[in-house]
């Protein structure tokens, strides 16, 4: 999306377990036992070992953070909302189906309106000043995040949520990643 704006296509290459570099054979082999197909995100990472099992492993620790899954859907999502991730929005959202996650939370944190709970918002909110201000936030955005109930823990927590969100947004940007099957109906545009 982003990509053909700028005037090229990329060819990245989607791999299979076949197609994969040695080390990246059995990281394909468990996400295809874990989610029984294997996310195109993941053919494309595919390609250096280390970042598909960086991405695998940060994505792991994330989901055994403090954070419920109403919260984690929330970092994850904002942050892919603010970087008008293609790929990640929607795969999210059915992510977030299986999470049990409500549906107005999802809907709130794709179109951008207000979350249905003022801790979460609060979450959304810091979880924001800590991509745009690339971490440099002020006391007042952690006195805020303070003040709805988080601490020092969560602070580093969305920290680790920017850095595998990060891995994927801007691999999605750059390989121009195709939507998975089951995700498509979850297509998703930033509000302009």
């Amino acid at each position: 999306m982003n990509a053909q704006k700028r005037g090229h296509m990329t060819d990245f290459k989607l791999h299979d377990i076949d197609s994969a570099p040695e080390d990246s054979k059995p990281l394909l082999e468990g996400s295809k036992k874990r989610m029984g197909m294997i996310p195109s995100l993941h053919a494309v990472m595919a390609e250096a070992p280390g970042v598909l099992e960086g991405y695998q492993t940060l994505h792991g620790l994330f989901t055994k953070t403090s954070l419920d899954a109403n919260e984690q859907t929330v970092v994850w999502q904002s942050i892919n909302v603010e970087h008008e991730c293609h790929y990640c929005v929607p795969a999210h959202t059915g992510i977030a189906q299986m999470m049990k996650v409500p549906d107005e939370i999802t809907e709130a944190l794709r179109n951008e309106t207000p979350l249905p709970d003022d801790r979460l918002e609060a979450l959304r909110t810091f979880t924001l000043a800590v991509v745009r201000k690339r971490g440099n936030v002020t006391s007042e955005d952690l006195n805020a995040f303070y003040e709805a109930g988080y601490g020092q823990r969560q602070v580093l927590e969305v920290i680790l949520g920017v850095a595998q969100k990060t891995m994927s947004n801007y691999v999605n940007h750059i390989a121009e990643t195709p939507i998975d099957e089951p995700f498509k109906k979850f297509a998703w545009k930033k509000n302009s």
